[in-house]
């Protein structure tokens, strides 16, 4: 993929692999108790359309909080790794807020190398479009999953000896970023191993960013994950729509709800899609046929909600150092700048 004017690579893992995963990852979540399926999958071309759209609902403040944040302090982001050579975001989404960061960059602006991960091929061309414009930067953009687009994003960085390792941590610095509360997407443990994964990825003078949702009033939770449009519900039907259409499944989406609650034992939002009547359900290319009862759930998403310290808490634990920290008291969210330890 080529965008005029910039230089924009798209690498995309084997399109039989991920269509092998896939099926494989809906046999085995929708065998579970309760049945699941995994987030991941719900950003296919229309879902990730549909979760722009939720960005710019009035109930949905994360994604302009986030904004105005990344605006405001941006400089000070920027300024805290130099030279920066590089910037990595896991979950890129359609690019602008990492295009609103880099609107900060001094007029004097240095070759930047940026690697943009997303599981979303129509993501990534649409956020390759709004970085690769911008003068100086190379992109390059990776079709997979978080944990292995950073594994391939790492094996193209090059390996180094002791001394040459130092001088390349104040040479050649990088910045990853995980925005969009996408953190909440994982539960304790799984947010923690990620981290590390980050952390074990970066050198001495990298800089991690995180964004992450905090706890707020139920109400607002319950507006932001089923708003009164229903493109929340839309997104979360889709994920059955998507199955249908790649593994040749035959699910009656009209005979599902969307339901979004709030877990305050674990501080986190479910979102749920509920079978309204008994079905028998066939997906050929999983090799799986299942039987849902009225009112059963497939569970689909986790968004974990946390305090400010609990944030600056877990990254400490997985191998950082706080920088600075910067809340939002009306949207309720948190942008973490930390040092690798």
């Amino acid at each position: 993929m080529r965008t005029a004017g910039a230089a924009v690579s798209l690498r995309t893992s084997d399109p039989e692999r991920l269509a092998t995963r896939f099926a494989s990852d809906v046999a085995f979540y929708l065998t579970q108790t309760p049945r699941q399926l995994p987030s991941r999958y719900l950003y296919d071309p229309l879902g990730s359309s549909l979760f722009d759209a939720i960005c710019h609902l009035p109930w949905y403040a994360v994604t302009r909080a986030e904004t105005r944040m990344l605006a405001r302090h941006g400089p000070e982001i920027l300024s805290a790794i130099r030279p920066l050579a590089r910037i990595v975001e896991l979950g890129s989404g359609s690019g602008d807020k990492l295009a609103v960061l880099l609107g900060s960059r001094p007029r004097t602006k240095p070759a930047l190398q940026v690697h943009l991960v997303d599981v979303s091929r129509a993501a990534l061309e649409t956020a390759s479009r709004a970085i690769g414009v911008l003068p100086g930067v190379t992109v390059v953009a990776h079709q997979a999953a978080y944990e292995d687009g950073l594994a391939a994003v790492v094996a193209g960085r090059p390996r180094l000896s002791f001394d040459s390792e130092r001088r390349a941590s104040q040479e050649l610095r990088t910045l990853a970023l995980f925005l969009g509360s996408n953190i909440g997407n994982f539960d304790p443990p799984g947010a923690d191993a990620l981290l590390r994964r980050i952390s074990g990825s970066l050198r001495p003078g990298d800089a991690f960013l995180l964004g992450a949702d905090l706890i707020k009033p139920e109400r607002d939770l319950q507006l932001a994950y089923d708003d009164p449009l229903g493109v929340t519900s839309a997104f979360n039907l889709n994920l059955l729509l998507r199955i249908n259409r790649e593994l040749g499944a035959d699910f009656d989406v009209t005979a599902f709800r969307h339901r979004a609650l709030w877990n305050a034992a674990r501080s986190r939002v479910e979102m749920h899609l509920v079978s309204l009547r008994p079905q028998h359900v066939r997906i050929p290319a999983a090799g799986l046929e299942i039987d849902l009862r009225a009112g059963e759930i497939i569970w689909t998403e986790s968004s974990y909600k946390y305090r400010a310290s609990e944030v600056l808490d877990m990254l400490h634990r997985c191998g950082f150092r706080r920088r600075a920290q910067w809340v939002d008291d009306e949207a309720r969210f948190a942008l973490t700048l930390v040092d690798v330890v």
